[in-house]
C-alpha cells in the first residue's frame, strides 16, 4: 500500500488526528466516537442516533469484509441490520445528503469506498 499523504490534523482533546486530503483518517486505529463527532462538527453536522446506527453498521461491515461498502452494498447491509425502512437509499440520502457511502465511511473512520469517486 502506498504511503498516504497527510493533509491536515484534527484536534480532538489532547489528540492530533492525521487526515488525508479528502478528510479520511490516515490511521484507522485513531477512530473513536469523539473523533467522529469532531469530524461531523467540522462539517457543520450533528450526529443523531440515526447517524450512529449507520456508522455502527458500516464499522461492522468493515470488520467482516475489510472493505468500505459502496452505496448498493451499504443499503443492503443497513436493511439487514436495521430493517427495510432504514435500508433505503432515501433514508441514507436524508442523513448524508452529499454521498452516503463516502460521508458515512469517513465519519465511521473507514477508508473511502473503492467504487466512489
Amino acid at each position: 500500500m502506498a504511503s498516504t499523504e497527510i493533509d491536515r490534523y484534527l484536534q480532538v482533546g489532547a489528540q492530533r488526528i492525521a487526515l488525508d486530503p479528502e478528510g479520511y483518517l490516515i490511521a484507522l486505529d485513531d477512530w473513536t466516537p469523539a473523533v467522529a463527532s469532531a469530524m461531523a462538527a467540522e462539517e457543520g453536522r450533528e450526529l443523531t442516533d440515526e447517524h450512529w446506527e449507520i456508522i455502527t453498521v458500516l464499522r461492522d461491515f468493515y470488520a467482516r469484509y475489510e472493505a468500505s461498502p459502496a452505496m448498493r452494498p451499504l443499503v443492503k447491509a443497513v436493511a439487514q441490520s436495521l430493517g427495510s425502512e432504514k435500508g433505503r437509499s432515501l433514508h441514507l440520502m436524508r442523513l448524508f445528503p452529499e454521498s452516503p457511502a463516502k460521508v458515512a465511511a469517513r465519519l465511521a473512520g473507514l477508508p473511502k469506498p473503492a467504487n466512489c469517486l
